[in-house]
């Protein structure tokens, strides 16, 4: 009855028959409601990824038939809301979407075969203070930075970059949670455009740049991503939604062939994260009437479980050693794709690996093991809500005796590896190479 007579007195109902009340809900009432949802509902599970300057948590729900704790086989997709205080249209979708998947399990196919196959991740605000000292004017309001003034979008280690800054708060949580989870996929939610924007955000003019675009070594799946959130959304594929915006071809958009973005935060969990992100701005305006936000839901419904889905492109699986144990940090690389950091197995033996259907060439490295090479068929995981799972079973190679000490490569990529081996292949290797 105390839940009950609370979520009533803040507005807010969690009910399997009533939807969640379409308005900005402040930083308590968030917390209100979604504790509320952690305790109505088995499936989720709530937890602190650390605090804001102002000692605000942020607060991250996990859905999923196993929501405490990862399963060997299951992707992990996040959402991010919220990064500048003062754009809260993704900070709204972002708790529709959360009411909308909890009365939809067990119920809704679609929603049901999301939870049972993925494990969901969604950070409503990752900038509470700002959010808290926003005004509600359309594109000039304040709170767009944290309580120290700055920009978070423009504050995480950039691979183009050697600047070494302070890290906020905000921040480095985001910089630690991405070391406790393997996250295959993700989105960061903004405002003040309407398109769908894709890494690289940055560049220093090296082979990554091509015709005013910064590409990644997996940009034919950033376009794919890109498209499927763009057209399944109801307007945003049509290009051109915002009077003082350019045209956005398809809805979608490189992010440096927009505007350079030194210390974004997609780019961070691409390079140094395994995990594909890209930003949606889902409004012209930045603090739209709350009388339009069920017409953005509307909108945006579709194509936020669309791209969910996406988190089961490529193949997944295992690479395990000559004794069959699996193996953590074995790299696992794509013929073709020379990623800044290469992709390695993380503490289960485990990798993912997103991409479009197609035949392509594995090689996987290992101390102490011969080099394995493999070719896979890949098809659409996403119609199977399951990507391709396939083992990879090293043999031991009798010439190479690891030494103590030795035995793993190192665990991950530093700042400065990342700009020594970029600045090596700029030097090294020509343009059609990097891009193939």
């Amino acid at each position: 009855m105390f839940l009950i007579a609370l979520s009533l007195c803040l507005g807010i109902v969690v009910s399997a028959g009533v939807g969640l009340e379409f308005r900005y809900h402040n930083s308590l009432e968030v917390e209100k409601y979604l504790r509320n949802v952690n305790n109505t509902f088995g499936f989720t599970h709530l937890h602190s990824i650390g605090k804001s300057v102002e000692g605000r948590d942020l607060w991250v729900l996990i859905l999923g038939k196993n929501p405490t704790e990862h399963q060997i086989g299951i992707p992990e997709f996040k959402y991010v809301g919220n990064m500048h205080g003062n754009e809260v249209v993704g900070r709204v979708l972002l708790l529709q979407l959360i009411d909308y998947l909890t009365r939809g399990y067990l119920k809704d196919q679609l929603v049901t075969r999301l939870l049972n196959s993925t494990r969901v991740h969604i950070l409503v605000s990752m900038n509470p203070d700002g959010f808290e000292s926003s005004n509600r004017d359309c594109m000039y309001s304040q709170g767009r930075f944290n309580k120290n003034g700055v920009d978070l979008n423009r504050n995480f280690p950039d691979a183009f970059s050697k600047e070494s800054g302070t890290r906020e708060m905000e921040v480095r949580a985001i910089i630690d949670w991405l070391k406790t989870e393997s996250f295959v996929l993700s989105a960061n939610l903004h405002g003040g455009a309407v398109v769908a924007s894709y890494p690289y955000d940055n560049s220093n003019k090296g082979a990554e740049l091509k015709g005013g675009s910064s590409i990644t070594p997996d940009n034919d799946v950033f376009v794919h991503l890109a498209k499927t959130y763009s057209y399944t959304h109801t307007l945003m594929h049509k290009g051109d939604q915002c009077y003082d915006s350019k045209d956005f071809t398809d809805g979608i958009t490189n992010g440096y062939n927009w505007y350079p973005l030194p210390g974004g935060m997609q780019d961070y969990n691409y390079v140094w994260g395994q995990c594909l992100e890209i930003t949606l701005e889902l409004s012209c305006c930045k603090f739209p009437n709350e009388s339009e936000l069920p017409g953005f839901w509307d909108a945006n419904r579709d194509a936020l479980l669309a791209y969910m889905q996406q988190v089961h492109l490529g193949v997944k699986g295992q690479v395990l050693d000559a004794d069959g144990k699996p193996v953590q940090n074995s790299l696992v690389e794509v013929e073709g794709r020379p990623n800044l950091c290469p992709f390695r197995t993380d503490s289960n033996g485990e990798y993912y690996r997103l991409l479009l259907p197609g035949n392509y060439t594995f090689k996987v490295t290992y101390p102490g093991h011969r080099v394995l090479m493999e070719t896979l068929a890949v098809p659409y995981g996403p119609a199977s809500f399951s990507a391709l799972s396939h083992d990879f079973r090293l043999e031991r190679d009798a010439a190479t005796t690891p030494s103590p000490g030795n035995t793993h490569p190192p665990e991950s990529c530093t700042s400065s590896q990342v700009w020594d081996f970029h600045t090596a292949l700029k030097a090294i290797l020509p343009t059609s190479i990097l891009l193939s």
